[in-house]
């Protein structure tokens, strides 16, 4: 008798078992449901509390088996169809007296990078515009400072370019080194939605990667930016020369937060010439793939941004990170001073794997933050807005 299967002999008429019909229509149901990726308006579970003997055996799983278990984390969280457009830009480049290793920004390194002025207001608010036109809808602004310190001028101006692109109807974010709560409350009054301040590696190997700052006056910034009610946004960057226990202790480390970060972005280190890190080899996929999936599933609620070195990475590896649960990217023209994917090819790759961008201040985090602000102003322009029934717009006579 042929080995053929039925369902492919011509001429033959096949019965397809109750059974099958059965499990056909129940799947096709249990699809449907699985695409249905509304946000709970339920209050969200306590975090739960990691080992950091956990988070490693997590992350030492195989990794296809670890891509799975991220994944299905990420859907229970998170509409896995949408993705944050950011754009970062350079508002104060170079002269910072900070001696990161990996940073071309350091006054103590020979680099390309050269010491330059805080940037004019005006300046900033054309490339808001450009980003907003392209699709971001958080707006980033990063100045080579060790900490805001005593520049109030400067920091008059940062805040003057934080009310203005809020007003846009842009989420706002900035990274200007060390805070005290002072700063972060009149941070938070200009509107800013989110301060990045990235803890960079784990606690053991950090004194490898910078010893101007120690790691406690990062976590204390983190918890001024956290007190004065504004998102914090913190991750790492891969490829310092650390090991694999290092990733580890950096994601358990976040865990340990009082509160989950709203952003832990994942940086891939570019190696700059004229840094002590200038001969680090780059980071694999492999590498970067199970740490994506290990900080989706140990911060189920927090956005996972690919950020610096992203474009060192192919499209269907792109692909797969945003499978394992990244939902944000850095675009545009360049990061701080490393090249990114502009807007244009993001577009286009989003748009061939079936996904699409995201509103400003769509993530519930983000939402709350809106809410505030939202409700004494008519023309914010953000997602909430934009979903009101239009008799909500009207004004009271």
């Amino acid at each position: 008798m042929s080995n053929t299967p039925m369902s492919m002999m011509r001429g033959v008429r096949v019965s397809v078992p109750m059974a099958w019909k059965r499990y056909k229509s129940t799947a096709v149901a249990h699809a449907a449901s699985l695409t249905d990726y509304r946000v709970s308006d339920n209050k969200p579970a306590a975090p739960r509390a990691w080992e950091r003997s956990e988070v490693q055996a997590l992350f030492d799983q195989p990794l296809l088996e670890l891509v799975f278990q991220a994944a299905s984390v990420h859907r229970q969280h998170h509409d896995p169809r949408r993705i944050q457009l950011c754009t970062l830009m350079n508002i104060k480049e170079g002269g910072c007296s900070e001696n990161c290793a990996y940073c071309s920004q350091s006054s103590r390194y020979e680099t390309h990078s050269q010491a330059g002025k805080l940037e004019d207001l005006e300046n900033v608010l054309v490339e808001a515009r450009r980003a907003k036109e392209n699709g971001s809808t958080r707006f980033c602004m990063g100045a080579a400072w060790r900490e805001v310190g005593g520049r109030k001028r400067g920091f008059q101006r940062i805040l003057d370019m934080v009310r203005e692109i809020r007003g846009m109807g842009m989420e706002v974010c900035t990274t200007l080194g060390m805070l005290n709560a002072e700063q972060a409350q009149l941070l938070k009054e200009a509107g800013l939605s989110a301060y990045n301040h990235n803890l960079d590696t784990s606690r053991e190997y950090y004194g490898k990667v910078i010893t101007s700052r120690t790691y406690e006056d990062r976590l204390e910034t983190i918890e001024h930016v956290r007190n004065a009610g504004i998102a914090v946004c913190s991750g790492g960057i891969l490829g310092l020369g650390e090991d694999e226990s290092d990733r580890v202790g950096l994601i358990w480390e976040m865990s340990r937060l009082p509160e989950p970060p709203e952003s832990f972005p994942v940086n891939a280190l570019i190696a700059i010439p004229g840094t002590p890190m200038e001969g680090q080899p780059p980071v694999t996929f492999q590498e970067m793939l199970r740490t994506v999936a290990t900080a989706r599933i140990v911060l189920p609620t927090s956005i996972v941004r690919l950020a610096a070195g992203r474009h060192l990475f192919t499209e269907s590896e792109q692909a797969m990170l945003f499978m394992a649960g990244a939902n944000a990217i850095f675009t545009g023209h360049r990061m701080l001073t490393t090249p990114t994917t502009s807007w244009n090819e993001d577009h286009a790759m989003l748009d061939r794997w079936g996904l699409s961008g995201m509103k400003s201040f769509e993530t519930p985090r983000m939402a709350v933050d809106e809410h505030v602000s939202c409700d004494s102003s008519s023309s914010c322009g953000c997602a909430r807005q934009q979903n009101r029934p239009a008799a909500e717009h009207a004004e009271v006579p």
